[in-house]
């Protein structure tokens, strides 16, 4: 029988083309930094089950939570990913950043983003922000939903 290979060649750049991204130092749960965005900048994150990223390591399998907010009326997708589940990290490169914010958007402006920055760095247990540049990040194949 005939294996059939996808080849993802150019597919990394297309899906990272137009996005932002934010690496987040916090002590909180997920759930619960979601819920203090949510409440304190008017955001509507859910938990997008469909969008868990499973890695295989060591042979065991480990589960990172997505949640999600589509911004109603523009082009614009918000992602956060857990980047720790039972020692292991989604993007281990990035393993002392507790949650990575991805922002897809057709354009989102300067002040826009720092404004974005500057709001998470109020919420009550956030302790970093900070932006992080896509294309010096290596392992980032796993924040493709």
């Amino acid at each position: 029988m005939a294996k059939l290979v996808l080849n993802t060649e150019g597919f990394e750049d297309n899906y990272f083309t137009g996005t932002r991204m934010l690496g987040i130092i916090s002590q909180l749960k997920g759930y619960r930094f979601c819920w203090q965005v949510n409440a304190q900048l008017q955001y509507d994150f859910r938990l997008c089950a469909d969008a868990e990223v499973q890695t295989r390591k060591k042979n065991r399998n480990y589960f990172f939570q997505v949640y999600q907010y589509y911004e109603p009326g523009i082009q614009m997708v918000h992602s956060i990913y857990e980047n720790q589940f039972e020692g292991e990290y989604l993007v281990a490169e990035l393993k002392h950043f507790d949650f990575l914010w991805l922002i897809k958007a057709d354009i989102i402006s300067e002040e826009e983003f720092s404004d974005l920055q500057q709001n998470l760095k109020t919420i009550s247990g956030v302790q970093l922000v900070t932006e992080l540049m896509l294309e010096k990040i290596k392992n980032k194949e796993n924040l493709i939903l």
